[in-house]
């Protein structure tokens, strides 16, 4: 995936309890202005939000925000982007981040954080899109929820390979090379007959 030139990045309004999440912020910005990867965000001046932008921008690279008119009328968008897209809703903002992205990282953040990633690998299971997909990983923020995952996959409600697609790694640096040398996991398909069989025997 040499290909990779845009990056979405799914991440807090807020700072965090840990001045960590901020570092790591900061370093991933840095790196994706270093390599000329454009930073696809949700907009704000606040928060990881801001951090990200500020540190990809210091550094030489292009930041698109995204958002929707009712969060700009709360005054929290980032007037000093160069690129800004306004849209109608949450669910067009997620749209058009995808539209303008290679692919996904998800930093901590809270419910929208994981709205937002977790619509993007329901995009990817469904083949709607093909797009590596990560998690910054930093002080084991994401842990439990990769536990989960894994518990779900054993339980049968996630293949495998759609698991096995999720990108993990608490190292910025490692993460955009992941992501870079990821080639997405597919499903036989067959996966459906298989369901469908499945069901019959439960019936």
């Amino acid at each position: 995936m040499s290909d990779i030139k845009s990056i979405c990045v799914f991440c807090g309004s807020s700072p965090g309890a840990l001045t960590e999440y901020s570092s790591a912020a900061r370093e991933l910005g840095r790196l994706m202005g270093l390599q000329g990867l454009t930073l696809v965000y949700g907009g704000s001046n606040i928060g990881l939000m801001r951090v990200i932008a500020d540190a990809c921008m210091a550094n030489g690279g292009h930041v698109i925000g995204v958002m929707p008119h009712g969060l700009i009328d709360r005054e929290v968008a980032y007037r000093d982007l160069k690129e800004f897209h306004v849209v109608a809703s949450m669910s067009e903002r997620k749209e058009k981040m995808a539209a303008l992205s290679d692919a996904f990282i998800a930093m901590p953040g809270g419910i929208g954080t994981l709205d937002e990633i977790f619509e993007a690998m329901s995009w990817n299971q469904l083949e709607i899109m093909d797009k590596p997909i990560a998690l910054l990983n930093t002080a084991g923020f994401y842990n439990d929820l990769v536990k989960f995952l894994d518990h779900v996959t054993h339980q049968k409600f996630v293949r495998p390979e759609h698991r096995n697609n999720l990108i993990v790694h608490e190292d910025p640096a490692t993460l955009i090379a992941g992501i870079r040398n990821h080639v997405n996991q597919k499903v036989d398909s067959k996966w459906i007959d298989d369901l469908k069989s499945e069901t019959a025997k439960r019936l």
